[in-house]
């Protein structure tokens, strides 16, 4: 891959994905993520090369920068976050292709799909806690990101975010679920023991 159009042409095979030259400078062209409208991809001539900005997982930052000299740090962005890829042929097509597609997951990484994939994990006759909800979804730290993303779940028949209790076992606010018992009748349903408006998380819990 060393053509504009050989990248671009590859950005764009990801879904969701438009085209975009936002700048003054037509040499600049980004492609994008419908919706968010993020960039995971930026294609530009420099030096007499084509370049391509793309975000990197820190982990991986370094890794990419010391395997391939034509990889370096982000031009004209966050350093920490993003590698510019010098399409000079010294670096194999696979492994252009696998810094874009990274860069793409980043982009359109979602914390509150990542949560409603966690709920979706709790098995039929088991609870999960926000904090452990949060763990599975990858981040310990946003259980109040678990709450609130519960709260606008968008399709409560496939994401079972009646199984989620808090720390103390304790259901939801009878506002949430679908009024007021809810919670309790759904959980009884899938053959878990509610006390005084708790669950045994040592009986129940995973």
């Amino acid at each position: 891959m060393q053509t504009r159009e050989e990248a671009l042409a590859y950005g764009l095979s990801f879904p969701n994905t438009y085209k975009e030259a936002p700048f003054h400078d037509p040499n600049w062209e980004l492609v994008r993520v419908k919706g968010s409208r993020k960039a995971f991809l930026w294609v530009y001539e420099r030096g007499g090369y084509i370049n391509l900005n793309v975000k990197t997982d820190p982990e991986w930052r370094d890794f990419w920068r010391n395997s391939f000299e034509a990889v370096l740090p982000g031009y004209h962005q966050n350093k920490e976050h993003w590698n510019t890829i010098i399409l000079d042929g010294s670096i194999p097509d696979e492994d252009i292709k696998r810094m874009i597609a990274e860069s793409y997951d980043l982009i359109t990484d979602c914390p509150s799909k990542r949560i409603y994939e966690a709920v979706m994990q709790i098995p039929k006759g088991h609870v999960a806690t926000y904090g452990r909800v949060a763990e599975l979804a990858g981040d310990k730290r946003m259980a109040r990101a678990v709450g609130n993303a519960l709260h606008k779940n968008p399709d409560p028949d496939h994401i079972p975010c009646f199984r989620v209790v808090n720390a103390k076992g304790e259901l939801s606010g009878e506002f949430a679920f679908g009024g007021a018992g809810a919670q309790e009748r759904l959980l009884k349903e899938d053959g878990i023991e509610v006390i005084d408006g708790r669950v045994d998380l040592k009986k129940y819990g995973i």
